[in-house]
């Protein structure tokens, strides 16, 4: 079963330094429909003008993942980690059991386009900070896992039963994911478009699956997908 989420049905804030879309609730956006998928909570889509961001600010018990499309993306904590993430970069942070950090455009001439995603772990762990960068050619034509609970194929960990995959697909370039009918697979299209299951996705746009033992993405265009692999909350 595929349930589609176009990109305007999303929640919508446009504070003039920040442009975010919400593809959960978050802050004032609130969807009883749309509050979370398993153990997915947040996908933001934001865009921070330059030279702004997000000042000092706490998180617990979150796994909070960065993915940047365009521009950079500076990170500090009180952990000490301290970074400049760019495009190819994936950026974990346990919050755990409690932690401060903050996040800003570095630039002072472009803006920065990234992906802020919270997955709900399944176990109460010291904060904690893991990066690592894959290339392009790791995503061409294909799903390469980027998260997971194990750290398999160099992914970066976390703390749930969860994996995220990205791939990046143009003309005859098709990839295809076994899945257990019992896990929920959450496909967004960061960037141009592609076909799922026979369903043509947009930039923005989402698909909610349940009970698929396949998932196969054909016919892009310019296409950045990510795909999540997440369990139901018990």
């Amino acid at each position: 079963m595929i349930t589609l989420r176009k990109a305007q049905d999303r929640g919508h804030a446009n504070h003039g330094w920040l442009d975010s879309w919400h593809s959960f609730s978050f802050a004032s956006y609130q969807d009883q429909q749309n509050v979370h998928f398993g153990s997915l909570r947040v996908i933001n889509e934001d865009r921070v003008a330059a030279g702004q961001g997000f000042g000092s600010h706490p998180h617990k018990d979150m796994e909070i993942i960065s993915y940047v499309l365009d521009g950079e993306l500076q990170h500090g904590d009180n952990m000490g980690n301290g970074s400049v993430i760019r495009p190819g970069n994936v950026q974990r942070m346990s919050a755990g059991s409690g932690v401060v950090h903050s996040e800003a455009n570095p630039s002072v001439t472009n803006p920065v386009h990234f992906l802020q995603i919270w997955i709900i772990p399944n176990k109460r762990v010291q904060p904690s900070y893991e990066e690592k960068d894959f290339s392009e050619a790791e995503k061409r034509g294909k799903l390469r896992l980027v998260v997971s609970e194990t750290g398999e194929q160099g992914s970066v960990l976390v703390n749930q039963d969860a994996k995220l995959y990205i791939g990046l697909f143009d003309g005859a370039e098709t990839a295809t994911l076994n899945v257990s009918p019992e896990r929920l697979v959450y496909v967004h299209v960061a960037r141009g478009s592609v076909t799922v299951n026979g369903h043509q996705l947009a930039t923005g746009d989402a698909a909610k699956i349940r009970a698929e033992t396949a998932i196969t993405l054909s016919n892009g265009n310019g296409a950045e997908v990510l795909v999540f692999d997440v369990a139901e909350l018990e």
